[in-house]
């Protein structure tokens, strides 16, 4: 309990027993003494919360570092991220375009030689029949 608590439920009545003058002074002696404790024990919890406050503050410091420099490695990812889709896109319409273009190498090359053995075919029966 605190010494606020201990001396509010004192009674006042108990207080006023004391009727000489020399018991006054030594009872007001009591009193300034309880409430130095009293500030004393203030002071103290209010030390307590002043430190709890400043490590508080420190922690929020480092935090608010660490938050700036997360945040401005998160921009540069992103930017980098930004950089490599592109670049992946580029490729994957090089590479569709390399492979339709491949694609219709690959049809004529087909079709050149389809014609080839046919023209072969006519020329071996052309060699037969002027023979």
């Amino acid at each position: 309990k605190s010494c606020l608590e201990k001396n509010s439920k004192k009674s006042f009545t108990s207080r006023r027993k004391v009727v000489t003058m020399a018991g006054q002074g030594a009872t007001l002696q009591n009193f300034n003494n309880e409430l130095v404790k009293c500030i004393e024990d203030l002071r103290e919890k209010r030390e307590a919360v002043n430190t709890s406050i400043l490590k508080e503050e420190e922690e929020k410091a480092k935090i608010q570092k660490d938050l700036s420099i997360l945040t401005d490695r998160l921009s540069k990812i992103n930017e980098s991220l930004a950089r490599r889709v592109i670049a992946r896109n580029e490729y994957d319409k090089t590479i569709q375009e390399t492979e339709a273009a491949y694609m219709k190498i690959l049809e004529s090359s087909q079709t050149l030689l389809h014609v080839l053995k046919r023209e072969t075919v006519n020329l071996t029966k052309k060699k037969q029949f002027s023979a």
